[in-house]
């Protein structure tokens, strides 16, 4: 049996050709998007898919066209979150037609053919090594949907990382250094020094990295009308990237999520002054961009 050092070359299997053949149908499917965003954290569960989603509306009802791309393949909440649990992805002449709630907001998540009682699986040629083609067949699962969906014009492609600094840094190198990136971390020190692993592998590449959000900074009692420290000692990381935002636990936030309705910036609440403070400051920094 041959080994691969045995082959020359890419064995007749013009793989070099294929993968140049696909970058270009993304690099014009992605033609028409002004700017491409990815929330990012190395830390799992400090509420990044909520801030993206929040970002989005925030954003669209500044009068941006938003699409959010959810990235989490294996734990995809996004289509959750829009009420698009139950949406078609319709072929189109130039691709995929990208799911919008009422609001005009895109939104692209596996979430939305993949009911949330059943687990996503990567078949794999060899069984017993599964976990070796696992990581492959993602990244060749995200490469598919976005050279085979239609984005049409955008003002922003938002894009739902999961969670892990590894995945911080391929997919950087995989999106290219034309996407910026967001952090978002919890005031707690665990929190934080998994999110520094992330802020040190973007700086390896050249991608912007606009900053960071500390995500749950405190809890809004809606009776109160005051924010509560959710954490004994809110320390926080010297990170040597800016802080864009501070948002603080709004608990109906989180039940409009579940209902998915992305309308949290309709009530007055700190946390939704908040979200919109944050699109604002990210339409400056991204606009400044070269």
């Amino acid at each position: 049996m041959k080994t691969y050092f045995d082959i020359a070359g890419d064995g007749g299997s013009q793989i070099v050709d294929q993968v140049v053949d696909i970058q270009e149908k993304i690099r014009h499917k992605l033609s028409r998007v002004k700017h491409r965003l990815a929330i990012a954290s190395g830390k799992g569960g400090v509420g990044k898919s909520t801030l993206a989603m929040q970002l989005a509306a925030a954003l669209r009802q500044r009068g941006k066209t938003v699409t959010l791309l959810d990235a989490d393949l294996n734990g995809p909440s996004l289509a959750h979150m829009a009420g698009l649990q139950e949406s078609l992805f319709i072929p189109g002449p130039a691709g995929l037609h990208v799911p919008k709630t009422k609001d005009g907001i895109g939104v692209l998540s596996l979430g939305s053919m993949v009911s949330e009682d059943q687990a996503i699986d990567f078949e794999s040629v060899a069984p017993s090594e599964s976990f070796t083609w696992r990581a492959t067949r993602e990244f060749t699962t995200f490469r598919d949907l976005l050279a085979g969906t239609d984005w049409g014009t955008l003002d922003y492609l938002v894009i739902d990382l999961p969670p892990g600094a590894h995945k911080c840094y391929e997919f950087a190198q995989f999106l290219g250094s034309e996407t910026a990136f967001v952090l978002v971390t919890l005031p707690s020190d665990v929190s934080q020094g998994v999110v520094r692993r992330s802020v040190s592998a973007l700086k390896k590449l050249k991608n912007p990295l606009l900053g960071y959000v500390e995500n749950m900074s405190g809890y809004y009692c809606a009776d109160c009308g005051k924010v509560k420290p959710l954490f004994p000692q809110n320390t926080r990381m010297n990170f040597d990237i800016p802080l864009l935002a501070s948002l603080p636990f709004d608990p109906r936030l989180a039940t409009l999520c579940d209902q998915g309705q992305p309308l949290a910036y309709l009530f007055d609440s700190p946390a939704a002054q908040a979200i919109h403070a944050l699109a604002e400051n990210i339409e400056k920094r991204m606009e400044a961009q070269p």
